[in-house]
């Protein structure tokens, strides 16, 4: 008889007792993949005096059980307790997979783990499937794994990646990257209060003042963004985005190029080392489209490309595509828009 495969876990990012969207997009995953290996979802919550409302939206998005760690020493977050409880309820409870936001805390906090656990990890993953693996080299077929899908090689490749050592399956997944379920209201799910053993090895770092950077924009939230790219052609020109991004209601995104370049700073930026974006409108313009880019922006709803360039590799996953230059076509749209209004 063949061993019983163990839960999903979802480690649950917060700030000030609200989960981050990230964690709840990892819940709706999470449930998917439970529910194709026929096991339960459930959530890994740390933190100090944590909110009721929080721990029922987790039941909401589909988690069937939260184990709830609370003490003082896990607010505001350092890794050294964050990992001992982590590891310590993985050594009790043996999951199956665990899967982190690959975010600050996630990059830092899931290698830490898995290193304690002697086991695999795979970073920054765009998609997650269940399917049998066959181990040609070994002749070994592994059933029920999971397939760890991200980009490799500078992201010119997608690669899957199989973890065969011993459980638990760990990866960290990009925020945006998963679709987030609808809330279910009346879904309700078990509370398993943990009483945490931090000892002083944990405590030795501690927090002396605590400064966060509120972000310029938050695209992963944004209904329409304007992007540009090198081929606006300078910091300045990159006005004209702007003032586009304005004209429509939308926020400005840009591409890697654009961000290297000082046009614009990092927050606005989308593609594989930005963020992944799914608005109704994506308009990228001066942007050539490589896969790196492509990959933090398909899933938008209509993308409109404008570049002078014919062949630009983003006109293949555009909707409608202008060909020209960008400085004459924008002007235009703005015109034409504020007439309609």
């Amino acid at each position: 008889m063949a061993d019983k495969i163990g839960n999903v876990w979802i480690f649950i990012e917060q700030e000030g007792g609200n989960i981050e969207n990230v964690s709840l997009e990892l819940v709706s995953k999470g449930r998917e993949l439970a529910d194709t290996l026929g096991v339960d979802a459930e959530a890994i919550f740390l933190g100090d005096n944590l909110k009721e409302e929080s721990v029922s939206k987790l039941y909401h998005h589909g988690c069937d059980k939260v184990f709830l760690v609370e003490d003082k020493k896990l607010e505001p977050f350092t890794i050294l307790p964050y990992a001992k409880c982590i590891v310590d309820l993985v050594k009790v409870n043996k999951p199956n997979i665990i899967l982190f936001g690959a975010t600050n805390k996630g990059r830092e906090l899931g290698p830490r783990v898995a290193s304690e656990l002697l086991c695999g990890l795979t970073a920054d993953c765009t998609e997650l499937e269940i399917d049998d693996f066959e181990d040609r080299v070994n002749k070994k077929t592994y059933k029920n794994k999971l397939m760890q899908i991200r980009p490799a090689f500078g992201g010119n490749i997608i690669a899957t990646i199989v973890n065969t050592w011993e459980d638990p399956q760990i990866v960290t997944v990009r925020p945006g990257v998963m679709k987030l379920n609808d809330a279910d209201t009346g879904k309700k799910g078990a509370l398993v209060k943990v009483e945490p053993k931090i000892t002083s090895k944990e405590t030795v770092m501690s927090v002396i003042e605590r400064v966060r950077k509120e972000k310029d924009v938050d695209l992963q939230g944004a209904q329409i963004i304007v992007a540009g790219g090198y081929g606006v052609g300078s910091k300045e020109k990159f006005q004209l985005i702007k003032d586009l991004a304005e004209a429509l209601g939308g926020d400005v995104g840009a591409s890697r190029a654009a961000v290297d370049a000082g046009w614009v700073d990092h927050d606005h930026q989308v593609g594989q080392t930005g963020v992944t974006v799914r608005p109704k409108l994506y308009i990228a313009c001066g942007i050539s489209g490589s896969i790196q880019h492509r990959a933090g922006m398909t899933d938008s709803g209509k993308i409109i490309a404008i570049n002078n360039d014919p062949d630009a590799p983003i006109f293949s996953c555009a909707h409608y595509g202008i060909v020209g230059e960008l400085h004459d076509v924008i002007p235009k749209m703005i015109t034409a828009f504020k007439a309609k209004v």
